[in-house]
């Protein structure tokens, strides 16, 4: 992502109120023309799934080139109608009573979970809404996410059904299976899950009008195999006749994003500690729960450049450390640092524990940058 920002970017993203996520256009537009070109080479359909990406400012734009949105609740299903009006898909490892007619209103697809919800709810989604279509999350037995948090088919995993828990007559009122294996994985992973999904399902998947790659595809990542990729879907398209859907939410906005913040101290306890207006716990939470080390813009690993810091947020979480990284030149209060990838699985998954704020939220192109949103104290207040 480096390679991709000019020095006028940096400039623009330095001159910035910090803390502040900040998107670029440019390289957004870049990720959803690849993704076109899957679906139109395909017939495929891909969807945004708003558990990573939830920018509803860029929704009429994401609308411009995916089939919609898929959502993980009422909430989400309802930003997704509002803002881009296109496909509204769902799934939920359970739905609430009171929100199911509402869900099948709004939506155009539901994915059960489980057999039980199924006979709980298809006849009420129906009379909401007769068109909408009725899926079945599968779980394969098939997985190869090494991080076990994120491992949808982990030993005793409560996201997906099992065939043996299927019942036959349960299948006969699907329009569509799904499955959700994968995370941040290329697609030769992709080809080996399906594999075992035909394995346990192929009996089923001739009756079915539509088959749901779930997510973690990581379609806009340099190595990833798009050829491959359209391969698979062509073969279970036409095997199956059937619809095929996608649903990365990290592929859409992969490495298009920043988080800018501000150096606040420089202090020392054995090593050089400095800290910033940002904080992993509250603005990046997947680096703690991940965890993973977030790149700075000229930074380097700790003692490749002379100066090396621990870089912690400013709650008064102990935990709250961000990681340790090395510098050309000391750094300075009132230096502004520049943390990439930060679009999604950020802004969806924020807080404001120590009543710190939420990062503004703005937009970048060649024009410059434009602030969409800010926060205050009525933001955390109206939470509590």
């Amino acid at each position: 992502m480096e390679k991709a920002i000019t020095s006028r970017d940096i400039e623009m993203l330095k001159g910035i109120k910090t803390p502040a996520y900040v998107v670029d256009e440019r390289l957004l537009k870049k990720n959803l023309e690849l993704l076109k070109s899957v679906q139109d080479r395909t017939g495929a359909k891909i969807l945004l799934a708003l558990k990573g990406f939830s920018m509803y400012h860029e929704f009429p734009l994401v609308g411009e080139y995916l089939a919609g949105i898929t959502s993980s609740s009422l909430n989400e299903a309802m930003l997704g109608r509002k803002h881009m009006n296109k496909e509204v898909h769902i799934y939920a490892p359970a739905y609430r009573p009171d929100e199911i007619d509402e869900i099948g209103i709004i939506c155009d697809h539901i994915v059960f979970n489980s057999s039980h919800q199924i006979k709980m709810f298809k006849d009420r989604v129906k009379t909401a809404n007769p068109s909408i279509e009725i899926g079945l999350r599968v779980n394969p037995e098939y997985s190869e996410v090494a991080t076990e948090i994120y491992n949808p088919c982990a030993s005793n995993s409560r996201l997906g059904a099992k065939l043996d828990t299927i019942e036959e007559e349960d299948f006969e009122v699907l329009d569509g299976i799904h499955f959700h294996t994968m995370c941040e994985q290329n697609s030769d992973t992709l080809e080996r899950t399906l594999v075992e999904v035909e394995k346990r399902f192929g009996h089923v998947m001739h009756k079915m009008k539509w088959i749901n790659f779930g997510g973690g595809h990581h379609v806009t990542r340099e190595d990833y195999d798009v050829d491959l990729l359209i391969g698979l879907i062509e073969r279970i398209r036409d095997t199956y006749d059937v619809q095929v859907y996608l649903e990365p939410g990290e592929a859409i906005a992969l490495n298009t994003g920043y988080l800018v913040t501000e150096v606040l101290d420089l202090v020392k306890n054995n090593m050089d500690l400095c800290i910033v207006d940002t904080s992993a716990a509250c603005h990046m939470p997947d680096v703690i729960e991940m965890p993973y080390r977030p790149h700075i813009i000229g930074s380097g690993k700790p003692g490749e450049f002379e100066h090396t810091y621990r870089l912690g947020g400013l709650t008064c979480l102990a935990g709250d450390i961000i990681g340790d990284y090395s510098f050309k030149e000391p750094l300075k209060v009132g230096d502004k640092l520049i943390f990439t990838d930060m679009a999604h699985y950020t802004m969806v998954k924020n807080n404001t524990f120590n009543g710190v704020n939420l990062p503004s939220i703005a937009v970048m192109d060649d024009e410059g940058i434009e602030v969409v949103k800010t926060f205050g104290f009525e933001d955390y207040e109206s939470r509590l």
